[in-house]
């Protein structure tokens, strides 16, 4: 992997969208995937990531996860697991769609950096 946005698997999008899995923490739920972009190339500008809608527990709030953060996905039980802890994910940038330009995409990108992936 190269980046915070690379996924560790490509074949984890294979059996379709991720909207609506939930997303597990190494410590627990944080909410329901609401976007994903999955860039099948490997462009410097391919982000890949989900948006996960974290409801009552960062209420009104989203999180933008990158790719890399990604460990597996279990289909089945339509499930998205992350190496982040929930403070991890709480302490992150706040994902506006509407503000999504390179200067938010390098907010994120340096607050993962500092994790390993």
């Amino acid at each position: 992997m190269t980046n915070v946005w690379s996924q560790r698997d490509p074949m984890w999008t294979q059996e379709g969208d991720l909207v609506g899995y939930d997303v597990e923490a190494t410590d627990g739920s944080i909410g329901k995937i609401d976007a994903s972009s999955y860039a099948t190339g490997t462009e410097s500008t391919d982000y890949n990531h989900v948006v996960v809608d974290t409801g009552w527990w960062i209420f009104g709030h989203k999180r933008l996860i990158p790719a890399g953060s990604i460990t597996g996905v279990d289909h089945e039980n339509q499930r998205v697991m992350v190496n982040l802890t929930k403070d991890q994910i709480k302490d992150a940038p706040d994902y506006m769609e509407a503000d999504w330009n390179d200067d938010s995409r390098q907010a994120h990108e340096t607050y993962y950096g500092q994790f390993p992936y």
